[in-house]
């Protein structure tokens, strides 16, 4: 088996909402968080708004279709945590890791992710319960 790659740091912790505009505007009343970064995901279905805490950010995730994974989440789990991004230093080194150590891929290759980001998703079966999106800026 080939040396583990190392998380440089939590890029985001992903909630679920079924609300977004509501969702941002509690995180702003509650914690004064603001909205750094906003985009339409358009083949994820989803539309996603980042708040800053300290380095990583709070990702409000809220579906755009009905057949979106963030919608079908919603339909069986409802609002709530949706999974982790890990920052990397080279996402497809990052797969092989996962792979060379057991675990299942979503994407088998990185494919781009918001704000000009290098993404791919592990799915939770192969990582103890937890959905987890390698991030690499």
């Amino acid at each position: 088996m080939g040396s583990p790659i190392h998380l440089t740091e939590i890029d985001h912790v992903a909630i679920a909402v079924r609300d977004l505009d509501g969702a941002i505007e509690y995180y702003s009343q509650a914690f004064g968080c603001q909205v750094e970064h906003r985009e339409l995901v358009e083949k994820d279905g989803v539309e996603e708004a980042l708040l800053k805490v300290a380095d990583s950010y709070v990702q409000l995730l809220t579906p755009t279709r009905d057949d979106s994974p963030v919608a079908r989440f919603l339909d069986s789990k409802g609002e709530g945590l949706h999974h982790v991004g890990y920052r990397v230093d080279n996402c497809q080194e990052a797969i092989e890791a996962v792979r060379e150590a057991g675990g299942r891929l979503i994407d088998e290759v990185p494919r781009p992710g918001s704000r000009g980001t290098t993404i791919a998703f592990v799915h939770p079966k192969g990582s103890f319960g937890t959905l987890i999106e390698l991030v690499q800026e």
